[in-house]
């Protein structure tokens, strides 16, 4: 049932996906490492067969007239215990500093460590991965916080650092308690407006 909901969402330059670190089924008991990797292939191809473009360290250029918009995507890579197959060199090997560049990266740790200052100025990382620890009190404009922000420095909506932005969604499952308190699903919308020319 999710497979042909999720087929549904169409866009004109393509949907794109990356790994986050519950697809790699560490989480789960496998009977043998080749049945825990057949597992990722699987979920792999299921996404491709929902006629998603999953990034697995690779970028993609779209197109506008003249102008271009490089879309990178790594698989997971978090700190601390989470999975590291994240590997934004690779990704990157087909973008130069001139190109915008947007970076999918499921775990927002990532842009801490390796993202923000990357000789490649990755302008806009899109995460998720918190949930905003699917508990919080948030005031739209006004305050907003939830535990998790001890364990992520970026755990909920736009941030900024050296010229350069996060996104962090904090999606609209859930995991463990199948709720939420304060902390209302969301699903992001930006809008990529052209720099108007100076006079």
């Amino acid at each position: 049932i999710w497979k042909d909901t999720f087929a549904t969402l169409k866009a004109k330059d393509g949907v794109f996906s990356v790994l986050g670190n519950h697809d790699y089924g560490d989480y789960v008991s496998w009977e043998t490492p080749e049945k825990k990797q057949e597992n990722l292939k699987e979920l792999i191809a299921l996404q491709k067969d929902m006629g998603w473009d999953v990034l697995l360290n690779e970028s993609r250029t779209i197109k506008r007239e003249q102008q271009s918009i490089k879309l990178v995507g790594v698989e997971n890579w978090g700190e601390g215990g989470f999975k590291k197959a994240g590997d934004l060199d690779k990704a990157c090997q087909d973008v130069s500093v001139q190109d915008f560049t947007i970076l999918m990266s499921h775990d927002p740790s990532h842009w801490q460590s390796r993202v923000k200052q990357h000789p490649k100025n990755i302008h806009l990382t899109l995460s998720g991965h918190t949930h905003g620890m699917q508990f919080g009190i948030e005031i739209p404009g006004w305050f907003k916080w939830s535990p998790v922000k001890y364990r992520y420095q970026n755990w909920a909506g736009i941030y900024k650092e050296f010229g350069r932005y996060i996104n962090v969604n904090r999606g609209f499952g859930y995991l463990g308690y199948p709720g939420r308190v304060g902390i209302w699903p969301e699903v992001t919308v930006i809008t990529l407006k052209k720099k108007p020319k100076s006079a």
